[in-house]
């Protein structure tokens, strides 16, 4: 229990520095070390992230670092694609999920570690193109169970011109709205599967989440952020190797033998029949 608690306080510290990175970290924690099944995993990371995230907007319009603007052309669009990204998820496997996830972490991954060419102004773009983008990410959100927010915070400045710290304090309102629509969609997807959330854990992690939030936004203004988004995307690199090698192993030890010599295949009903839980 000391590395989720441990893992529950990361989770704060990398929504509070920046505003992203959260659920990438909830949804490995909760299945691996938790030990809860994908799909409650993925419907309890909405929650924690989003209470999470919550805390820390709210922290962000108090400082004015918010723009409201934004939040409102990213973040309802994205409220949207959530709903409907878990609605998908409902009818795909608790391994395609993870796999998808694993995907989704190595991109961020990528995102982070790659270089930074030369800055140059940010010119804002037009409502339309926000608005699709929101409703992309949204839909990622809803899939996999991440709060999207090392996509948001990249298409706020590169498509709604903000400054990199704007960018932040906004994407944690963000995160909130999609991961509420998100959980909210959920419920219904775990009434369909009998499964139920672990609220005492879900409670746990969100109180120290939430301590880990404003001490990562303390010490976001003392570290220097480009060396400690390099580190966090070497990290997430690491663990999506990892749980990919993991999930694709459980997939393959789970795979019916295949027929062989003068052996009959089996027939397709038994093939596609359901397994046990």
């Amino acid at each position: 229990m000391v590395l989720a608690l441990l893992g529950a306080l990361l989770i704060g510290l990398s929504l509070g520095l920046m505003g992203s990175g959260g659920s990438i970290l909830t949804v490995p924690v909760l299945v691996y070390v938790v030990g809860q099944e994908e799909k409650t995993a993925i419907a309890g990371s909405l929650f924690v992230v989003g209470a999470i995230a919550a805390v820390g907007g709210l922290q962000a319009a108090f400082r004015r670092t918010v723009d409201w603007t934004s939040v409102l052309w990213f973040g309802v669009p994205g409220m949207a694609g959530t709903w409907l990204g878990a609605m998908g998820a409902k009818h795909l496997s608790g391994t395609v999920q993870m796999l998808s996830f694993v995907v989704v972490m190595a991109i961020a991954g990528c995102l982070m570690v790659r270089p930074k060419g030369d800055e140059r102004p940010a010119v804002p773009r037009a409502p339309g193109r926000i608005v699709v983008d929101g409703v992309l990410v949204g839909a990622v959100t809803g899939f996999v169970g991440v709060g999207g927010g090392f996509l948001i915070v990249p298409a706020l400045v590169l498509l709604g011109g903000l400054p990199m710290g704007r960018a932040v304090g906004s994407s944690l309102l963000i995160i909130a709205m999609k991961s509420l629509s998100g959980f909210v969609k959920y419920q219904q997807v775990l009434a369909d599967l009998h499964l139920q959330l672990d609220w005492q854990v879900l409670g746990l992690f969100t109180g120290i989440g939430v301590f880990g939030s404003l001490g990562g936004s303390w010490l976001g203004a003392r570290i220097d952020q480009a060396r400690l988004r390099s580190v966090f995307g070497w990290l997430l690199l690491v663990m999506a190797l990892g749980l990919g090698s993991v999930t694709v192993v459980g997939l393959v030890r789970s795979a019916p033998p295949a027929a062989t010599a003068g052996q009959k295949a089996s027939p397709a009903v038994d093939r596609h029949a359901p397994r046990g839980s």
